[in-house]
């Protein structure tokens, strides 16, 4: 498959930007979707920058409009509403309406699947977002539904406690469990820009961790 131009939303949030930076590095063409254009700072001539926010449906559809495919590391804005199924649902409705098919998205460790075997720990986890943060984590299971439901080329990365950091660490994706505490940001970034031609997990929400960090 080949990807020139991706649409990314949530590229300036904390993982978002180490996202970019990596693309930027392999030479892909970037339509980024900015709420507050003004306050980003990057300047390249590979990014065209929309503004707008994952619940504008005009504006999802003007930045996935060229695209090749959709990468998403959305995070859930303070004081909103939960924006993970909204988000879903244009994005879905857009891919469909340009005739786009891969899209790759990043979610937590509370999403379960029918083949989940968690363990003890985020099973915990799960539970406690759950007890704490009820809407929203429905929601984000609901964003997985939502896919499952579209015939899009989906893949669905579910995360643990993501790290800041540049350095790099070995990694592990297992389909049933998490078995690692954390995930380095750089190291999420190559894994999200690895499945750009890969099709191992298309259709799956496989955990990602660091063995070690």
């Amino acid at each position: 498959m080949k990807a020139n131009t991706i649409a990314i939303i949530g590229g300036t949030g904390k993982s978002g930007q180490y996202l970019v930076q990596n693309l930027l590095e392999k030479g892909y063409h970037l339509k980024l979707l900015l709420r507050n254009p003004e306050n980003f700072i990057l300047r390249n001539p590979l990014i065209e920058i929309i503004q707008g926010d994952a619940r504008d449906t005009a504006a999802i559809y003007k930045l996935i409009k060229g695209a090749d495919l959709v990468m998403s590391t959305l995070g859930q804005p303070k004081g909103e509403k939960p924006i993970f199924s909204d988000a879903a649902r244009n994005i879905i409705s857009a891919m469909n309406h340009y005739d786009l098919n891969r899209y790759i998205v990043t979610t937590g460790l509370s999403v379960n699947t029918l083949s989940d075997h968690k363990n003890d720990r985020v099973q915990m986890a799960t539970d406690w977002m759950y007890q704490n943060y009820p809407v929203t984590t429905a929601d984000k299971q609901k964003e997985y539904e939502l896919l499952l439901e579209s015939n899009l080329d989906w893949t669905l990365v579910r995360l643990p406690l993501i790290h800041l950091k540049e350095e790099h660490f070995p990694t592990e994706t297992s389909l049933t469990d998490c078995k690692g505490e954390g995930i380095g940001a750089a190291d999420l970034a190559e894994f999200l820009a690895s499945q750009i031609k890969g099709s191992e997990y298309i259709r799956k929400s496989p955990f990602l961790y660091n063995l070690k960090n």
